[in-house]
């Protein structure tokens, strides 16, 4: 066993580019601030993380990409679906959930418009009355 732990520490391992970026950076700041907000809050450390060693999973980054996809006033519905759907496709959500992100992420012009009509039950629907109102 000594003799294997001995092998061991004479192995050159080299860790991935980004974690010793991620290691370098925590470690001057907890070696100068050990107070950081970054190490009292998850919240914080998670984004500090995640920006500098970046996101590997997939499907968390495309989540992160729609929660904050938004449509801008002189953007063209059709234009940003095209978006959406790719964003959406990679997360794998059911069609309420897609239904209700898609909402969210409309103008203020289209909102106003779709407070006058009933609530579409699904997904496809809610899709075809933007596509509509837009090209008004």
């Amino acid at each position: 066993m000594h003799k294997a732990l001995a092998w061991e520490g004479q192995l050159n391992i080299q860790k991935p580019e980004p974690f010793s970026i991620a290691l370098n950076h925590y470690t001057t700041i907890l070696r100068f601030n050990s107070g950081h907000p970054l190490f009292t809050n998850w919240q914080t450390f998670v984004y500090k993380f995640f920006s500098k060693i970046g996101i590997f999973d997939m499907v968390a980054k495309a989540e992160r990409k729609l929660v904050s996809l938004r449509m801008s006033v002189n953007k063209c519905f059709t234009m940003f679906i095209v978006q959406f759907k790719k964003e959406a496709y990679e997360i794998g959500w059911n069609y309420n959930a897609l239904r209700f992100q898609l909402r969210k992420a409309l103008p203020k012009c289209i909102h106003d418009v779709l407070r006058l009509v009933l609530e579409q039950p699904t997904y496809e629907d809610s899709k075809n009355l933007v596509t509509q109102i837009d090209q008004l």
